[in-house]
């Protein structure tokens, strides 16, 4: 059976997506607000990771403690998450209290109180969230990685830098959600059981006064690929690697995700097989695909000693170089297997639908159908997979050490 798709545009521009699932009786939506990090002025890092919860101490005229009881009263699971380009503000509920869940959002959203008295609790918690970095290394590397691998401003930290957020201002904040708020460029999505007609009625009567601001536009700067070593006093040495790929939109696209899986597909993974099972040259390690709309990487992690940084970073290297001689199709079948597993597993989730179509409308300008993708995981095979590699080698790189030891990489 073909998934339906609704999309639908508001009178200034705001899209709205959904993604109906008859089977649940439940709802999950988001909002894609353009105010992530890479669209902050240059002291303002971390300013979004303060905005998202400012905006929530407060809104319609209501009092902090007045939004939350309604919000907890409607069930609602609530997350938020900063990304380059994006605030993404979500929540998942009962069918039954979305449309009033909306309402309180778009409060939320258009008319919050920013009580000055109330901005400080946000900033000490932005500020808590950045020293908690010191105790989970493995999102503190990645976070490195990204910013010495996009180019800035798209790299910039998602959770700040301590010096901007010291420095960050109510007003500030204030003049930022004037600014970045452009409902005419946010991206609402849903999933689960909702009438559409009745959704986009009300969305409409919420969000069309909301008009058009100026898109803020972004000057990425020149980014040279390098190695960056952080010294740490610990235990550990954490290793990530990231090499240029394709992006999403790119036909190649499936046959990167394949190579990715391959490489780091579970305990079969060639990383985990050859890095930790063979050697012992780690307790943590696993690749990913990453991909901003404008460039992607692929990248991976490693946690180790610093006796043994050096030969788990040499033998990573071995292991991406190696994948683009000879991949079997064992190795592919059990990639795409796990490909279509994790498909299947956000095909029953309404959160994971309504993100990945809100992201899809974002990057691909459309929202993919499960089938689809299912269709073109299975077109992949062992000749497009080596064809795709052969193209795009993994030679240049992007590297980041955080420990006590660094390491040579020969580039």
């Amino acid at each position: 059976m073909t998934e339906k798709i609704d999309i639908h545009k508001l009178s200034n521009g705001m899209v709205v997506l959904g993604i109906p699932m008859a089977q649940v009786q439940s709802a999950a939506f988001g909002f894609l607000l353009p105010a992530g990090a890479a669209v902050m002025p240059e002291d303002c890092c971390g300013a979004p990771a303060v905005i998202e919860d400012w905006i929530f101490r407060g809104a319609g005229g209501r009092t902090s403690r007045e939004l939350t009881d309604l919000l907890d009263g409607l069930g609602l699971h609530r997350n938020a998450s900063i990304k380059s380009k994006h605030i993404e503000l979500s929540a998942a509920t009962e069918a039954n209290n979305l449309l009033s869940a909306i309402e309180l959002y778009a409060d939320v959203i258009l008319k919050p109180t920013l009580d000055e008295s109330q901005f400080e609790y946000s900033k000490q918690l932005a500020l808590h969230g950045l020293a908690g970095l010191e105790d989970d290394p493995r999102q503190k590397t990645s976070l490195l990685l990204a910013e010495h691998f996009y180019p800035d401003p798209l790299g910039r930290s998602t959770v700040g830098k301590l010096e901007d957020l010291q420095n960050l201002g109510a007003e500030k904040c204030r003049r930022l959600i004037s600014e970045d708020f452009n409902i005419a460029d946010t991206i609402f999505a849903v999933a689960g059981k909702y009438d559409f007609a009745e959704l986009c009625s009300l969305l409409e009567k919420l969000f069309a006064s909301a008009q058009p601001k100026k898109a803020i536009d972004i000057n990425a700067k020149k980014q040279i690929l390098a190695y960056h070593h952080h010294p740490h006093d610990g235990a550990q040495v954490h290793i990530g690697i990231m090499f240029p790929t394709v992006t999403a939109q790119d036909p190649d696209y499936y046959n990167a995700r394949a190579a990715v899986a391959v490489l780091s597909g579970g305990m079969s993974g060639r990383l985990f097989t050859e890095v930790r099972e063979k050697r012992g040259l780690c307790y943590a390690i696993g690749a990913s695909y990453n991909s901003l709309k404008e460039m992607a990487g692929i990248k991976c992690y490693a946690g180790t000693t610093p006796d043994k940084a050096q030969q788990t970073f040499d033998v990573i290297m071995g292991e991406f170089k190696k994948v683009g001689d000879q991949i079997s199709e064992d190795e592919l079948h059990r990639a795409k297997i796990g490909l279509k597993s994790s498909l299947i597993m956000q095909s029953e989730s309404t959160s994971a639908r309504a993100g990945a179509a809100g992201a899809d409308y974002y990057m691909l300008g459309r929202v993919r159908s499960l089938e689809e993708i299912k269709q073109q995981i299975e077109k992949v095979t062992v000749k497009t997979v080596l064809d795709f590699l052969n193209k795009n080698p993994f030679e240049k790189f992007c590297s980041v050490t955080i420990g006590s030891a660094g390491i040579k990489t020969e580039q």
